[in-house]
């Protein structure tokens, strides 16, 4: 993994991320150059100043792309609206949730990424998922060819948002014609920033939602839908396709066999942090007023007494120096997964990249083989 943040985990991951969604190695390490010496006292102090050094380079990309969107150079305007994205959630994903400068960069975030969806006529489509009296949002990224087509519904982990998952696998799935609905579910992105809505274990709520969106949209093969999630995703992607029956598949990019158990772990500073100011973001994650609350919730967040009853095709990646995420529990849902009628585990070495938690290093190996394997298990539903 790329580090130019020698011993600081948290703030290397975060970079490696970005990357992944298509930053300029230039840009970041003007701006990295800015915070490289604070860096060096911890993963928590020092990110306001991140936060200052990338959001002032991602509002000068805006700057520049409204300069190319002015003499009618859209193409090039989405290009720059597209990294100003990234780096804007790369900041902000770094902050502890009071900051206060927080919430403005998240808006200044969706606001640039329509607009890159928009200058760039992508066509990828924001889709509001009813849930419990309220709502959350997708963004669906259709595939190519003729419709209706097969699609995977994506939700983030524990820190991610939906316009990092589309920046990422862009349209990996899509030349492979088949639809992503990136989803900011309970306990991420909008649904937790905006509506307040906390994460729960029981992810099958939320997944039903979604399924119940995508069957009234047009371009949807509603026999022909599976469930996939990276991260803390690797627990509530399986768990939901468990549990609601009308998944036909599911992948864990990264699993996340018994999470609850992993956060008594971290506690004794076993494996490395995903995010800074890791304690207060977890409870404000689950929407738990202090820690005795959220250690109480955890043994819920687990798939041992579930696995058993995935029914459907499974696929899980993990990466073999994943830092975060121990490799026996990916043997877990591996050897528990004993009824599901195609079960396949990859785990990714350096021979072929990915080797960080879910492929932080390098991402394109794993999403090829993800796309692939979800394009063949699809296709063998059609015979």
């Amino acid at each position: 993994m790329y580090e130019p943040f020698p011993g600081n985990y948290v703030w290397n991951l975060g970079v490696n991320i970005c990357l992944c969604m298509g930053a300029s190695m230039g840009e970041i390490d003007k701006a990295n150059s800015e915070v490289r010496e604070i860096a060096r006292e911890g993963a928590d102090k020092g990110t306001a100043a991140f936060f200052d050094s990338w959001g002032a380079m991602a509002d000068n990309l805006v700057r520049l792309g409204e300069q190319c969107e002015a003499v009618g150079h859209t193409l090039s305007a989405s290009e720059k609206y597209l990294r100003a994205t990234a780096y804007y959630i790369t900041a902000e994903r770094m902050q502890a949730s009071g900051y206060a400068p927080r919430k403005q960069m998240y808006r200044t975030l969706l606001g640039t990424m329509m607009r890159a969806v928009e200058t760039g006529k992508l066509g990828w489509e924001r889709v509001e998922i009813p849930y419990e009296g309220s709502s959350f949002p997708g963004l669906f990224i259709p595939g190519e060819g003729a419709g209706p087509r097969p699609t995977m519904i994506f939700c983030n982990g524990l820190d991610s948002v939906k316009e990092m998952i589309a920046l990422s696998v862009r349209d990996t799935f899509a030349k492979r014609g088949i639809n992503i609905l990136a989803v900011d579910q309970p306990g991420v992105g909008e649904a937790l920033r905006l509506n307040g809505l906390p994460a729960r274990y029981d992810s099958e709520v939320w997944a039903s939602a979604a399924i119940d969106a995508l069957a009234l949209h047009p371009d949807v093969d509603s026999a022909r839908i599976g469930m996939m999630g990276w991260s803390l995703g690797g627990y509530y992607a399986p768990r939901a396709a468990i549990y609601e029956k009308r998944f036909k598949l599911c992948v864990a990019w990264g699993a996340n066999h018994n999470w609850g158990e992993l956060q008594a772990r971290r506690l004794k500073n076993e494996g490395e942090n995903p995010v800074p100011h890791y304690w207060e973001h977890v409870m404000w994650v689950w929407g738990q007023p202090d820690m005795d609350a959220f250690m109480a919730l955890m043994p819920k967040v687990t798939l041992n007494g579930h696995m058993q009853n995935m029914t459907v095709p499974f696929l899980i990646t993990h990466g073999a120096n994943d830092r975060q995420i121990p490799r026996e529990y990916a043997y877990q849902s591996r050897d528990q997964a004993v009824n599901s009628p195609h079960l396949d585990f990859k785990l990714f070495t350096d021979e072929e990249g990915g080797v960080e938690h879910c492929s932080a290093d390098n991402m394109e190996p794993v999403k090829s083989y993800i796309a692939d394997w979800v394009q063949d298990r699809f296709l063998a539903m059609e015979r």
